[in-house]
């Protein structure tokens, strides 16, 4: 019989990392998956055994089913799947080169969608699995100079809770987890600058997300939207602000003092 695990992308930093160690401390039997091998090693090392790296760039066609394949060469079957990969860019869309607007689409949209049903027929047959999607509190409005980003957390929230209800009575549970600011190295990563006013936000950190995840994961809940702060603003934007006002401080907070694009990371670092 194959043994269960978890997979997690993007776990070879800040949110990706966090869910893999809390996993570990649960007993789970882990795979992670991210761009970067060494730090997947390093973390593999640290976490003591029970864990299976398997470096992977999900923006490669077809990543999603050589990792089943090789997921089910090892024994394993996946029970939960953390779909945390992801990357972001800071800058004006128009400047953005587009290879790297193709490679934000094929982690954040393409992958999470084909690793999603390369592994959900095997949970629907055993009526038991759990999955994660990470999305971001940019999902709930547009984001200038986030754009894209944001565009890919909105498809993403949409996606898990349309599936969720597919899914509702066969024992798979879906869940959308939607961070805010959170304090990892995404922004230093995705170029958005000390000066701008995102930075001065409070941020939770990466453990405090994954354990509002989890939480909600054990109650069965579909839209966790990580801290009080976070959700609240939540609120204040989907049912009390204009979407014209929602989307003029949202591009206040991360409008560049230049129009310079820059490159994302792999870990979800901190979604904001």
């Amino acid at each position: 019989m194959s043994a269960p695990c978890a997979l997690v992308t993007g776990a070879s930093s800040g949110i990706g990392a966090a869910f893999a160690r809390s996993l570990h401390r649960r007993g789970e039997r882990l795979v992670l998956v991210a761009r970067r091998a060494d730090r997947l090693e390093a973390l593999a090392g640290e976490l003591g055994g029970g864990a299976f790296v398997l470096p992977a760039d999900l923006a490669v066609p077809g990543a999603a089913e050589r990792l089943r394949e090789a997921v089910s060469a090892r024994g394993l079957e996946v029970e939960l799947l953390v779909n945390n990969a992801g990357l972001g860019h800071t800058g004006s869309f128009e400047r953005e080169p587009l290879e790297v607007v193709r490679r934000m689409i094929a982690v954040n949209l393409t992958a999470l969608v084909e690793l999603t049903h390369a592994f959900l027929p095997a949970m629907r047959a055993r009526r038991r699995g759990r999955i994660v999607n990470v999305a971001s509190n940019a999902a709930f409005q547009p984001v200038p100079y986030l754009t894209v980003y944001a565009a890919t957390k909105a498809f993403v929230l949409s996606f898990s809770e349309g599936l969720a209800e597919e899914l509702h009575g066969t024992g798979v549970l879906v869940q959308a987890l939607c961070p805010g600011t959170t304090a990892t190295e995404f922004f230093e990563v995705s170029g958005t600058r000390k000066e701008l006013l995102v930075r001065r936000l409070p941020m939770m950190t990466a453990e405090e997300v994954v354990a509002e995840s989890l939480r909600g994961l054990d109650r069965g809940r579909v839209r966790v939207v990580a801290g009080v702060p976070n959700r609240l603003l939540g609120f204040v934007v989907q049912r009390l602000a204009p979407r014209g006002l929602a989307r003029r401080v949202a591009g206040r907070l991360y409008r560049p003092g230049t129009d310079r694009a820059s490159a994302g990371v792999d870990g979800q670092g901190g979604q904001p």
